[in-house]
């Protein structure tokens, strides 16, 4: 008889940024450190990890940055939404984010 895996419930919540082009780099970095420092502020957050876009593709559409979060279930995602930790975190945004999508899905193995 085979083995079933057991595959733990996963929800990613990934986040593409891409910042305006007269974005101050330190504000950029700021937000960047902001956003890494969420999972130690925020318990519903599994995992989080974080990367520049290095594609030779050029299919970025100006995207640079993604960071993918991870979480059980869908209502610890809409905690981390609402949280005010988050929410502080997004006001830091607005004058240097000049694009940003979110994907969010069930892992499937």
């Amino acid at each position: 008889m085979a083995k079933q895996l057991t595959v733990e419930k996963e929800l990613r919540h990934v986040v593409l940024f891409g910042w305006k082009a007269n974005a101050n780099k330190d504000s950029i970095e700021n937000a960047i450190k902001a956003f890494g420092e969420l999972p130690e502020q925020i318990k519903t957050i599994k995992n989080y990890e974080w990367g520049e876009n290095n594609s030779p593709e050029k299919l970025n559409q100006g995207l640079t940055h993604c960071f993918v979060l991870t979480f059980s279930s869908e209502k610890d995602r809409n905690d981390y939404l609402v949280h005010p930790t988050h929410i502080a975190f997004t006001k830091l945004l607005p004058n240097i984010l000049d694009k940003v999508t979110v994907v969010d899905y069930w892992i499937r193995k």
